[in-house]
């Protein structure tokens, strides 16, 4: 998340953000391959956190028209109706049904950590020439980012993501003041 004072722009720490124009998701999808491509598209397509995204199995998706995920963050068991996008791209994995789709390189039975999830991301945003703060929490902050640029309830968007209230969804995906504003100049009566 940026933020101006005294006109310099800092990016505050553990923050990062969402993935807004069209564009620039084709950008970072373009500049990813095999693995790690399927990554980012699972992880834009299906909102979820990077914990969970990366202990999917294939058995979890291949063929499958619904995921029913238990949240490692919450405990909660949580029905996911996955979309064409997903579909497809799940018919394309290759494996077994109780291997991981992001299994680790190195030989272990494994999928990859948090932090290579991180440098996969940070190296094809750089690669992508993306200016944004980048992390694995991007992925589910563009998925709602994207949610919410289609027109879906903000609602929806906001029980989606387990939020309290309309206001921290709309912070966490991103809505700024410029948006806003931007929406009342594009009202023309």
């Amino acid at each position: 998340m940026r933020h101006t004072i005294n006109n310099e722009v800092y990016i505050m720490a553990n923050a990062v953000d969402a993935i807004k124009t069209k564009r620039d998701i084709n950008k970072m999808k373009n500049a990813l391959h095999g693995r790690d491509q399927m990554m980012f598209i699972l992880g834009v397509s299906l909102g979820l956190r990077i914990s969970d995204l990366l202990t999917l199995r294939i058995g979890d998706l291949r063929g499958q028209t619904h995921l029913k995920l238990r949240e490692g963050k919450t405990g909660k068991i949580r029905p996911i109706k996955l979309s064409k996008t997903v579909q497809l791209a799940a018919a394309k994995l290759v494996g077994l049904d109780d291997a991981y789709i992001f299994r680790s390189r190195k030989g272990v039975n494994k999928p990859i950590s948090r932090v290579q999830a991180y440098n996969i991301l940070k190296a094809a945003a750089d690669r992508a020439g993306l200016d944004i703060a980048i992390g694995t929490h991007t992925l589910r902050k563009t998925f709602g980012y994207q949610l919410h640029a289609k027109g879906i309830d903000i609602t929806r968007i906001m029980k989606i993501f387990g939020h309290s209230s309309e206001a921290q969804t709309l912070r966490y995906i991103g809505i700024t003041a410029e948006e806003i504003e931007a929406a009342y100049e594009a009202i023309e009566v």
